[in-house]
Formats: C-alpha cells, sequence, structure tokens
C-alpha cells in the first residue's frame, strides 16, 4: 500500500491507497484506538474489485497533522470526509465505510452530502439515534467507562504509562481473543506522544463540550444524527465489549431503502480484523450491488 499525502479542508492528511487511480473512490475511516493499518486487510480487496481505496489517518493522527484550530468535533471529521471526497475526485460512485468514530463520520458524511457517496458501510458503532437510552443502561456504561474518564485530567497521566498499556487493554477487552499487537504498535507509532495523544481523546472531550464546537460546523455536526439516506450495510461483531450487542437497537429503521445489517459470529469490536474472511467478502459484496 501507498503512504501518500493530500491537503483537505485545511489539513495535511497521510493516507493510505491502492487500486486503480481512475476507480471510484473507496474512503475507509477507522476510528480509536486505531490507525489507517486497520484496513490492510480490506483495501486489497476493495482494489481487486476495481475501486481506489484510500484509508486516511484522522485529523491528529500522525502522519496526518494536528489541526491548527485544535477541533475534533464529529463535525470536523464530517467535513473532512466530505473533502477528502473531492481532493481525491471522488465522485457520485463513490462509496464510504467507517469504524467506531469513522462510522460516525460515515453518517454525517453521507447525510450532508448524499450526491457524493453511492454507498456506505458501517461497522461497531450503530446511528446514535439507534442506541437511544440502551447508552445509559449499566451494562453499557460499564463498557463506556472510558469515555468519561478521557474527560479528566487525569486520563493525560493513565494513558502513556507503562508503555501505553492502557491502549493495549482495551483492544484486549474489546475484541477477547484477538491478538491486537501489531495494531496496537501502530497505534503508539500514531499517538505515542502528548501531542497526538491529547488530540486523539479530544474527539470524546468535544462529543461532550457543545460549548468547544464550532458554529460553523452546525449543519455538519447535525447529519451525524440524521437518517443515513443511502443504502447502508452495517455489521457488528457479536462478542462486541466496548458496544455491546443489546445496545445497537433498530439500525434498520434509520437508513434508507436497501439497507443491511449483519451480526459477525466469533468476533468483538475490531471485526474486520478478527473475521476478515467473513467482513471482506461481505463489504465488497454489498458495495459492488
Amino acid at each position: 500500500m501507498e503512504l501518500q499525502t493530500v491537503e483537505a479542508n485545511g489539513l495535511e492528511v497521510a493516507y493510505l491507497a491502492e487500486g486503480p487511480e481512475d476507480g471510484p473512490l473507496a474512503l475507509c475511516l477507522h476510528g480509536f484506538p486505531d490507525t489507517a493499518h486497520t484496513w490492510r486487510h480490506l483495501l486489497p480487496e476493495l482494489a481487486g474489485a476495481g475501486f481506489r481505496a484510500v484509508a486516511p489517518f484522522l485529523r491528529g493522527y500522525a502522519p496526518t497533522g494536528i489541526p491548527a484550530d485544535g477541533h475534533y468535533q464529529v463535525g470536523a471529521l464530517v467535513r473532512d470526509a466530505n473533502a477528502l471526497h473531492d481532493v481525491l475526485g471522488g465522485d457520485g460512485d463513490a462509496v464510504i465505510v467507517g469504524h467506531d468514530w469513522g462510522a460516525l463520520a460515515t453518517y454525517g458524511a453521507v447525510a450532508h452530502r448524499p450526491d457524493r457517496w453511492r454507498r456506505a458501510v458501517t461497522a461497531a458503532v450503530p446511528p446514535t439515534a439507534s442506541i437511544g437510552p440502551s447508552l445509559l443502561t449499566y451494562a453499557q456504561l460499564q463498557r463506556s467507562w472510558y469515555m468519561f474518564f478521557f474527560l479528566s485530567p487525569l486520563a493525560e497521566v493513565a494513558l502513556p504509562l507503562d508503555d501505553y498499556a492502557f491502549i493495549q487493554h482495551l483492544w484486549r477487552d474489546w475484541s477477547p481473543g484477538y491478538d491486537g499487537t501489531e495494531d496496537v504498535a501502530h497505534v503508539k507509532e500514531s499517538i505515542g506522544d502528548p501531542a497526538h495523544m491529547l488530540a486523539a481523546i479530544g474527539t470524546y472531550r468535544a462529543l461532550y463540550d457543545p460549548s468547544g464546537q464550532l458554529p460553523e460546523l452546525a449543519d455538519e455536526q447535525a447529519a451525524m444524527l440524521l437518517p443515513t439516506p443511502k443504502p447502508t450495510l452495517y455489521l457488528h461483531g457479536r462478542d462486541d465489549g466496548c458496544m455491546l450487542l443489546s445496545s445497537v437497537g433498530s439500525p434498520l429503521d434509520f437508513m434508507a431503502e436497501g439497507s443491511e445489517m449483519e451480526i459477525v459470529d466469533d468476533a468483538g469490536h475490531f471485526l474486520h480484523l478478527e473475521r476478515p474472511d467473513v467482513v471482506n467478502r461481505r463489504i465488497v459484496d454489498f458495495l459492488t450491488a
């Protein structure tokens, strides 16, 4: 895979790419604590199907730059995605794939500019409206504790301890039985310094601090909560230790006609890495339909 850079939305964005330059764009967005390398199994499959498969490192994840404005709200991720569509030569046949935070950015990008995207795939985080009060059940709050911990200054002390063992434990808890050693190494390369670490948890802090959200991103921020207007495939690992299957609700109620949902057995939060044989084929089949 090629590592390239491009300027989008005023930010120098690094990305991995594979596939024909003239193929339709397939933009793949990662989440936390992860990097563009999470798509290493999917990009070749998309390329083989004729797509120009591109996996950017999200804002604040090196080698992508840290945004000068310091904004990490989902609306900024939405604007980044749609800006990348433009600068990478995307057209109405472009597709978008998102996992975790990348899923939320995908919902927003498609709802905000449906003319840019033909189909979408999301994984591990359903539409916010589908989760609803399930987020506040005791069982889900047990899994979501880290989100609230990241709001505390103590997070800045805890994350780097013991060579970022915190991140290793999250991977083990979220995808039980999966060896995420390679993935965690990539994460430490990307956010293993104070500035990038703060950028990575900045998305959580922005989520719970509306006063820090830019008025000019209000439309993109609101789009994250809208029904997804293009056919979307939602995938969820049955053993997800981050977002419980019982908390997912009814994603198809908030997606366009022609959308589909599948629960992947023997997989947790990072299902595309745990079961690439199943997940990749399902994604490619849906995006080429």
